[in-house]
């Protein structure tokens, strides 16, 4: 049994990752490190679990642990990092190791982890930089055009989310009153996730160089998100040859589908799949891309990191059935 520890663990994303983690045929969850809520009981704070796991919050981790998934919030990882064991691998959920320019903490070296692109290189590596979960649905949607290097226009991107994508924290925009029979854009053109799409995207196809024009929206529901790209491709492709495409790139993933009608984001809520639908409208390629933030956004895809950095069954704790009704 793979040994884990959690540190930062009342949050959602270490919420979600306890409840997966109980579960999971080969992980067995050793410590979870809250300093707000130090010998707390686990389920008094994630109370859905009670009856299923009699832990309390630790202020240290148990230095025996294999894997440490760091849900502390961005800009903490770094002072996390001195307090885990040398021996111990990591999977760190905030945008603190994401960036290729801020990828390295002394002898740790992270790795991107989005297994739809680095599945072989995520098997050999022992740290993790979790993907964000905006960024997760819109790579997605744009991987297979990067990769046939048909990316050469502007992309234009909006995208809606849950509260649970702002976290715990109290702030107006959080509060019931507020989001209740209420949307807002926040970050238009500066989202902090356009650097790893950015980034991502140019691996795959080194000279690319539109703009990407994205406007996040917040939305009046807990979790999901469902992201609307198109750009214009400059070729005679027809649709159904696009299509084959995305089915040949997505062909080896478990995680990812190509649906023919239309798609909606009670489909996906509450399991680690991204669907895809592609369409095309006045000359412009429209994917939508749906996926919850909570799972296939974060914990969930943490899950499938950790998955292939044991050389487990890449779906292992994660075969999930949406909440559709």
């Amino acid at each position: 049994m793979i040994k884990i520890g959690i540190i930062g663990g009342t949050g959602y994303t270490a919420g979600e990752l306890i409840r997966l983690l109980i579960y999971h045929p080969k992980a067995k969850i050793i410590s979870v490190v809250s300093k707000s809520n130090p010998e707390c009981l686990i389920h008094d704070v994630h109370q859905d679990i009670l009856g299923e796991i009699n832990m309390k919050f630790s202020q240290s981790l148990d230095p025996k642990i294999d894997l440490v998934f760091l849900c502390s919030g961005h800009g903490q990882s770094r002072k996390e990092l001195q307090n885990i064991p040398k021996h111990s691998k990591v999977i760190d959920l905030s945008q603190d190791f994401r960036n290729d320019n801020q990828s390295s903490f002394k002898d740790r070296k992270f790795i991107y982890g989005l297994p739809e692109l680095h599945r072989n290189i995520i098997q050999e590596s022992n740290n993790i930089a979790n993907p964000g979960c905006f960024a997760t649905a819109i790579i997605l949607a744009m991987l297979p055009l990067a990769k046939k290097k048909l990316l050469k226009k502007d992309i234009h991107i909006s995208s809606i989310t849950g509260s649970t994508g702002s976290g715990k924290q109290i702030i107006d925009t959080n509060n019931f009153s507020w989001r209740n029979n209420n949307i807002s854009t926040y970050n238009i053109f500066t989202h902090q996730h356009l650097n790893e799409i950015e980034q991502t995207i140019c691996q795959l196809q080194n000279n690319f160089s539109p703009y990407i024009y994205f406007v996040p929206y917040r939305g009046n529901f807990s979790r999901g998100i469902i992201s609307t790209v198109y750009t214009t491709l400059s070729d005679n492709m027809s649709l159904e040859k696009k299509k084959n495409i995305y089915y040949d790139f997505y062909n080896n993933h478990p995680f990812v589908e190509i649906s023919e009608t239309n798609i909606d984001l009670k489909q996906v809520i509450n399991t680690n799949k991204c669907f895809l639908h592609l369409i095309e409208r006045k000359n412009q390629f429209i994917v939508i891309s749906i996926i919850d933030n909570l799972i296939k956004g974060a914990s969930g895809q943490a899950i499938q990191n950790m998955n292939l950095m044991f050389n487990l069954v890449e779906t292992y704790g994660l075969n999930l059935k949406s909440i559709r009704f």
